[in-house]
């Protein structure tokens, strides 16, 4: 299969994605059903990202240009993927890496996502069956020639004990941060909130800590924030709420809330699903080099980074811990 079939086959794919088609609306109610934190408005934004950003024509074209790809990949192997499932289709990436590559793979799916991806492969195969060649599932990854896996940083280690020796990539728990200034506008707060809410902040691309200045003003946030309450009628987010809103009352600590999302201050740039931590800075230039050495953060928004309301909306050369996977299955010596 060389590399312009594989491009007319995924923008059949994202046409599919993008139309009301019946196949693919089961597929996304059972998803969702299967696992209430993919609810339908965060399945159809994900796939709609998929659609729009990974599997347009043009986009694809210039991406893999990039890269000089060949017509044909002469010495294909199989990579396995171990995909993880905190959010709706989040493994795409990586499915799609290896099979732009040329590569076969192995993909072993994460329980709490195992509907989706599996429908979109499927399709594929009743699009062209020679694709069942290059793309196949499995419980446990053997004999693979290169892996990619993402999981935690307690499973990275058992990851890296068993495929150390081969060619791989191999990811840990990253998350997102935004830095602010005090003087944003309602507008911009609000598209903030879409990098903090979207998924319910399981994402590594979500914002989960805050950079403001001393003094910063937090009301206007707060109430810009207020267009995503309705997800504190979430059962399974409602239930993290008030379990992080009791913790912090019983260790009377300082909190702020909109009734859908606490504020705390903490150095940490990870936080608890319904929880978003903040520091204060003093200088915008030395928190802002400081970031950018910092391994945990796979994102960052504010006027000098990712524009507000982006960072949940990645683009095909947003890859996953910074690891270029495209060129990494590119330059696989497997002869």
């Amino acid at each position: 299969m060389h590399l312009q079939q594989r491009i007319n086959l995924l923008v059949e794919l994202g046409n599919y994605i993008s139309s009301d088609n019946e196949s693919w609306n089961n597929a996304k109610q059972k998803a969702f059903i299967a696992n209430r934190w993919f609810t339908p408005e965060f399945i159809d934004l994900a796939s709609r990202n998929i659609a729009n950003e990974f599997l347009d024509r043009n986009k694809l074209e210039n991406w893999v240009n990039q890269y000089a790809l060949p017509h044909e990949n002469a010495h294909p192997g199989n990579v396995g993927i171990i995909m993880a499932g905190n959010i709706p289709l989040v493994g795409f990436h990586d499915f799609l890496t290896a099979f732009i590559s040329g590569h076969r793979q192995t993909i072993k799916l994460s329980s709490k996502d195992n509907i989706l991806i599996e429908q979109l492969v499927q399709q594929l195969y009743l699009t062209d069956a020679s694709t069942n060649d290059f793309i196949s599932f499995a419980e446990m990854l053997k004999g693979c020639d290169a892996y990619i896996a993402t999981g935690s940083n307690n499973s990275a280690r058992y990851f890296d004990y068993y495929f150390g020796k081969y060619p791989h990539i191999i990811r840990r728990n990253r998350t997102s941060v935004a830095v602010l200034e005090g003087n944003e506008t309602k507008e911009e707060l609000e598209k903030l909130a879409d990098d903090v809410y979207f998924y319910f902040g399981l994402g590594c691309r979500n914002v989960t800590k805050l950079y403001v200045p001393a003094d910063y003003d937090f009301v206007p946030l707060l109430n810009a924030f207020r267009k995503f309450n309705y997800l504190a009628e979430h059962n399974k987010y409602k239930n993290n709420y008030d379990y992080q809103l009791a913790i912090l009352i019983l260790n009377k600590k300082y909190y702020m809330t909109n009734e859908s999302v606490i504020l705390t201050e903490n150095d940490s740039v990870f936080s608890p699903i319904s929880v978003l931590h903040f520091e204060y800075y003093q200088d915008l230039q030395q928190i802002s080099a400081s970031l950018k050495e910092n391994r945990d953060i796979q994102c960052v928004t504010g006027r000098q980074f990712i524009s507000f309301g982006h960072a949940q909306r990645p683009v095909l050369t947003d890859y996953a811990d910074g690891a270029d996977t495209l060129q990494f299955l590119h330059n696989l010596n497997l002869q």
